[in-house]
């Protein structure tokens, strides 16, 4: 199975259209235009009865003590965790490409809709809660439940590019046993045993200006 993007080049920066903020001269970070990337695919399994797709960043800080602080980074040594920026499951197998903004062309105070998709472009696939939901869970002007795409924001005083990983597998199921307001790490939990073939492409990015090409 082969999985690419319009977008971006595997292995390449991810344009600043596609992140959730972009580096300010001024304030460090401004937000940005969020568009879900492009995605297609080809060679889909026989036998294949829906895909999900996974969109994590495996780079994110396991200590917020030095995140946008001034004065100080956050060292590129510290122990790294996932963040989990978009699940999208029982995508029906007859589909083999994702525009890019369909699913989410600015930033939604409070966070997209979900778990089903407003419109249902997609014929009953269904979002998951992205990692913004734990993350704005303190912000009294930003909380709220974070479905869907929402694009790459690391740290502005981080000492490493973060790398975003976009999967999507083949399951032989319909659709998968998740439920509610379910996360990455439920879907994670619930392709074990299901998964009849995958694919990845990779892309980067970094709001520090001093890594910034």
């Amino acid at each position: 199975m082969k999985l690419w993007s319009d977008s971006f080049q595997d292995g390449a920066a991810i344009p600043g259209e596609f992140a959730f903020a972009v580096p300010d001269a001024k304030s460090h970070i401004a937000l940005s235009s969020n568009k879900n990337p492009h995605l297609a695919w080809s060679d889909v399994p026989a036998g294949t009865k829906s895909l999900v797709l996974v969109v994590h960043d495996p780079d994110v800080p396991s200590r917020g003590d030095d995140v946008n602080q001034e004065g100080k980074t956050v060292p590129a040594d510290l122990p790294r965790v996932d963040f989990f920026h978009w699940s999208l499951v029982d995508i029906p197998a007859s589909v083999s490409e994702l525009t890019a903004g369909q699913f989410s062309s600015a930033v939604t105070t409070r966070g997209k809709a979900g778990p089903a998709i407003p419109g249902d472009p997609l014929s009953g696939a269904r979002h998951g809660l992205n990692d913004y939901t734990s993350w704005f869970a303190g912000d009294g002007d930003m909380s709220g439940d974070y479905f869907g795409y929402d694009g790459p924001c690391p740290p502005w005083n981080d000492a490493i590019v973060h790398r975003y990983v976009f999967t999507l597998y083949a399951l032989d199921q319909e659709q998968l046993t998740v439920t509610g307001k379910f996360t990455g790490t439920d879907v994670h939990n619930a392709l074990q045993g299901h998964v009849l073939a995958q694919a990845s492409v990779t892309g980067t990015y970094t709001l520090n200006p001093a890594l910034v090409s």
